[in-house]
């Protein structure tokens, strides 16, 4: 990684990503304990009129993600230290805007079969994202690329065995333990 002394010496935000069933939560509040830093539920951050289209089954465009991009981006300036942060971050304009900021930021992309995405959304219970909505993230989706900052992970494993594998990846990208 090209700014690898950098994320040595600054507190990154870690940005757990993708499409809605693919453990961002659950994944994010078990690295967040284990680098003992706060854990940011990025949608808590979501505009009340965009938890209405998604409950109701009317995917967001790009102007209903602007406000929810400008809130998570304000809470990522208030962190004095490093973070996880779960985000869709479905488009790679949206990883350059939340990127544009005086710390490192990488993403951690959870990614899985379709089959696993449409068990695990039908077993929630209590979170207002309409399951016939997982189509239109999976279309939107631009994975990341080589030039941003992101590291893969598999989700068919336990939590667990998900969160020790994105330690041993960020350690190899110079990113664990914290700063």
């Amino acid at each position: 990684p090209s700014n690898q002394a950098m994320m040595e010496s600054l507190s990154p935000i870690l940005i757990v990503m993708g499409v809605s069933g693919c453990g961002k939560t659950v994944v994010g509040k078990v690295l967040a304990e284990r680098l003992e830093c706060p854990f940011l539920e990025g949608d808590t951050f979501h505009p009340a009129i965009n938890i209405t289209k998604m409950s109701s089954g009317t995917p967001l465009n790009d102007e209903d993600r602007t406000a929810w991009m400008v809130a998570l981006r304000t809470t990522m300036e208030k962190q004095t230290g490093s973070a996880v942060l779960s985000c869709s971050a479905l488009k790679r304009r949206h990883r350059a805007y939340l990127s544009e900021f005086p710390r490192p930021v990488v993403y951690l992309h959870l990614t899985g079969e379709r089959s696993l995405l449409e068990e695990r959304i039908s077993s929630r219970r209590g979170h207002f994202f309409d399951p016939n909505l997982l189509g239109s993230q999976i279309e939107a989706l631009e994975p990341p690329v080589e030039d941003e900052e992101a590291i893969a992970l598999q989700i068919d494993d336990s939590v667990e065995n998900i969160v020790a594998e994105a330690l041993v990846r960020l350690k190899a990208y110079g990113v664990y333990p914290l700063s």
